[in-house]
């Protein structure tokens, strides 16, 4: 005890022993530090006053010099080292997630292609160092005299920047390491980083890399994929108009774009022609002619698909190309995670759905285009046997001779015929005698194509999406991009308007023919196929059993604007209404993604949503960057009459057209929603609402000179609708939405007895709205995902559906 107490005793000792030694040291050091400051303000009162202004200023810019070299100094364990440039971590591609944490796609194989500098036009090369970097064989990685100068610029107000080409590959390679906040510590570092680069490499590897690396919009990087996406040609082919313009976009990828800012592009690459011209490179002529010459882009967005991506990933790759280029971020080295709505149980079962149900309707349009004789059957099991040995839509092209000639004068290869000089008649008597050719286009105006699109009405977020049968066959998106004429699908909104203005579902109407006068003083007159009966029959009945001649006097008694708004309000924002009055027969294309959106907002009784497919984004590190929050319900239309809208719909699926979805597929719940048909079997449809999704499907050909032949394939409520209920008998038997789940005011419906045979259904038949008195409307344009064809044959103006 008194041991160490002796011992704590020459502990407290020595500490204070050495405390007076520092204390009198720190103080002689005082002292003396007072002397010199006492000498050197005495030496600086002895000076003229221009001599001691000069000396501070001099010892001001010692003292700092002194502390920014100290900085650096401690900055240095914190930059890139050689054997990182040497090297460079392996960049990490951004991948998109689904809401349950599974990997749908990633930027793996983004639009990027490495080259030799011999690979890259000289002009290039030429244009970059007379723009960005024009001393770069004479400094060392950072232009002490370029730095200078441009701090002088800024401090007279003209901001400039001073960095060289070897400071911005450094910037690409290092983005995390060196930083993207624009302060003095990011371009500390990135010197450092510099100084390191020219040390490790030569200045035609730095070039070579800095080339390579560069972002140049729409997710490609680097001269060679920036020569194809906007000319339309590899790099060692560019000319010097084209160079200029592509160094040029490297002041501002996004301000400088040639495609979005053409105007603002061709003056900058004259900046660029300028300088060129200043250090030498052009003669005076050369410059002003080049002036003159306008800016020629060939955009041509290069393909970046991977096995594993469909129309809603690329849907969602366009949107986050936008953000990353305003975001500066690079979504093939930044390692991004894109957090998506999208269930992918919910895909796996709507591709099911749509590759499963899509081959059995492609079956039958094949066998009853194939013979002259129609087949009657109500399963589409029997038509697989049917086409063994037939040749699918042979009869079609026999009884559509014009239609025949009409698709080779409208492919691209007849045209580039013409556009050779080949006379009209000649290339089509060739390119008809070309069997494998004629086969492979009549192939692909056969093809039957489908979209399907589920929705999540709480919260507006896409749980499905399926935009074709073969993304990987055709990239044209069914859901968002096709605009297709609704049919009988768009009839909820004209009863909802009704239920807005405060008719009574019970309200009756009589089943008759009228004349209906539209605002120009043409007479409609709208019909439905299967005849009228002459009776009262309610409003709950006219939408029931989708009747043209009790929508029609519901449209009147609400009034088109009423109609239109409604529409609207509940999601069909993008597409034009025509204010006519076959707008209440679904005569106005639309697509896909806005008619389910609108269903979902009746679904949410009556609140519109946006549809949302990210939620946020998170780094490598699973840091949030970015959140996207959903904005806030808009009141479409009341909740007391989207609940009674929805229990007349319910109607539809209990007995009227789209019963088959109970009977063919047990879907047992609480479910209400439409089918609809157009004019000659064009276009088929269905969408079905459930307390926990709604989705929906559309079923037709590209080219809407081509459709079903039979009546009742041709009907949405037996091709859509079977896409549908294979859906949702999926989701349903995997637990995904609830079997029991009913929407407020409903009640679950009891279990339907198992028929013996097939149940009569209600028949639902394209009908007519003849117009007199006025020009009929332009036929619709083929829906081809691309160009429309040349009018080469006449084809009968649309007319309005009548289920």
């Amino acid at each position: 005890m008194e041991e160490n107490q002796t011992l704590a005793s020459r502990a407290r000792g020595h500490f204070l022993r050495v405390a007076a030694a520092v204390s009198i040291r720190a103080q002689a050091l005082f002292v003396r530090a007072r002397a010199v400051c006492a000498r050197t303000r005495a030496y600086l009162q002895s000076c003229s006053p221009w001599r001691r202004r000069l000396l501070i200023a001099l010892g001001s810019a010692g003292a700092g010099s002194a502390l920014l070299l100290l900085y650096l100094l401690l900055l240095i364990p914190f930059t890139p080292g050689i054997s990182d440039l040497r090297h460079a971590r392996a960049a990490q591609a951004t991948t998109l997630v689904s809401a349950d944490g599974k990997e749908l796609a990633s930027f793996e194989q983004g639009v990027q292609e490495h080259v030799t500098l011999a690979q890259i036009s000289p002009l290039v090369v030429s244009a970059l160092i007379a723009t960005e970097d024009h001393r770069f064989y004479q400094h060392h990685g950072v232009d002490i005299r370029r730095v200078g100068g441009a701090m002088l610029a800024s401090l007279k107000g003209d901001a400039q920047g001073g960095s060289t080409i070897t400071q911005q590959l450094a910037r690409n390679m290092f983005p995390e390491e060196i930083g993207r906040s624009r302060n003095l510590n990011r371009k500390l570092k990135e010197l450092i980083t510099a100084l390191k680069i020219e040390l490790t490499f030569s200045k035609t590897e730095i070039l070579e890399a800095y080339l390579n690396t560069v972002p140049f919009l729409y997710n490609s990087f680097g001269i060679e994929m920036a020569a194809r996406t906007y000319f339309d040609k590899p790099a060692a082919k560019l000319d010097i108009l084209e160079s200029a313009t592509l160094v040029g976009m490297l002041k501002g990828t996004n301000y400088y774009n040639p495609v979005g800012n053409p105007e603002r592009s061709l003056q900058r690459r004259n900046v660029v022609l300028g300088q060129m011209r200043k250090h030498e490179l052009l003669t005076e002529r050369r410059y002003r002619e080049l002036l003159k010459r306008p800016l020629r882009v060939h955009f041509s967005r290069q393909s970046e698909r991977s096995p594993t991506d469909t129309h809603f990933t690329a849907h969602v790759r366009k949107w986050l190309i936008e953000w990353a280029d305003e975001n500066d971020y690079n979504l093939q080295r930044d390692g991004l995670v894109v957090h998506t709505t999208l269930d992918f149980t919910l895909q796996q079962a709507a591709m099911r759905a749509v590759e499963r149900q899509g081959n059995a309707l492609q079956a039958v349009a094949d066998a009853e285009w194939s013979r002259p004789g129609l087949s009657a059957s109500t399963s589409t099991g029997a038509y697989a046997w049917m086409r063994d040995g037939a040749a699918p839509f042979e009869y079609f092209w026999q009884s559509h001779p014009a239609l025949a000639d009409a698709i080779v004068r409208e492919s691209p290869e007849y045209r580039r015929a013409l556009d050779g000089g080949e006379a009209a008649a000649d290339a089509l008597k060739r390119m008809k005698a070309d069997r494998p050719f004629i086969a492979q286009l009549r192939a692909a105006k056969s093809r039957l194509e489908a979209g399907f699109v589920a929705i999540d009405p709480a919260n507006g977020q896409l749980r499905a999406w399926v935009g074709s049968r073969d993304f990987h066959r055709g990239q044209f998106d069914h859901v968002e991009q096709a605009q297709r004429q609704p049919g009988s699908t768009f009839k909820p909104f004209v009863y909802g308007a009704a239920l807005e203005k405060g008719l009574l579902p019970e309200r009756p109407y009589r089943d008759a023919v009228l004349d209906i006068k539209a605002a120009d003083g043409s007479i409609w007159r709208p019909t439905d196929m299967s005849g009228t009966s002459g009776q009262q029959m309610t409003m709950r009945d006219g939408l029931v059993y989708s009747k043209n001649t009790i929508t029609a006097q519901v449209m009147q008694d609400v009034g088109l604007p009423g109609i239109a708004k409604l529409a609207r309000g509940l999601g069909i924002r993008d597409s034009k209404l025509a204010m006519v009055p076959s707008l209440a027969l679904g005569t106005s294309p639309v697509t896909l993604l806005e008619m389910v959106n609108a269903y979902a907002s009746i679904a949410a009784q009556g609140e519109y949503r946006k549809p949302v497919f990210v939620t946020h984004i998170t780094d490598r590190h699973g840091k949030t960057v970015a959140s996207f929050d959903a904005e806030a319900p808009q009141r479409a239309m009341s909740a007391e009459s989207a609940v009674t809208l929805i229990d007349m719909m319910r109607g539809v699926v209990n007995r009227g057209t789209g019963a088959g979805v109970r009977y063919r597929f047990g879907i047992q719940g609480d479910v209400a929603g439409k089918t609809g048909t157009t004019q000659n079997n064009t276009d088929g449809w269905f969408i079905l609402m459930h307390p926990n999704l709604v989705a929906g499907a559309w079923v037709g050909f590209n080219d809407a000179r081509v459709t079903m032949r039979s009546d009742y394939w041709g009907q949405g409520g037996h091709n859509a609708l079977l896409l549908v209920g294979d859906f949702f008998k999926s989701a349903i038997d995997g637990g995904k939405i609830g079997r029991d789940a009913i929407f407020p005011g409903g009640r679950r419906p009891a279990p339907l007895p198992q028929p013996e045979a097939e149940p009569d259904e209600v028949v639902e038949e394209p009908g007519e709205l003849q117009q007199e008195g006025a020009p009929a409307p332009a036929p619709a344009a083929p829906d081809l995902g691309g160009e429309p064809p040349a009018a080469t044959e006449a084809v009968e103006a649309p007319r309005a559906e009548g289920a």
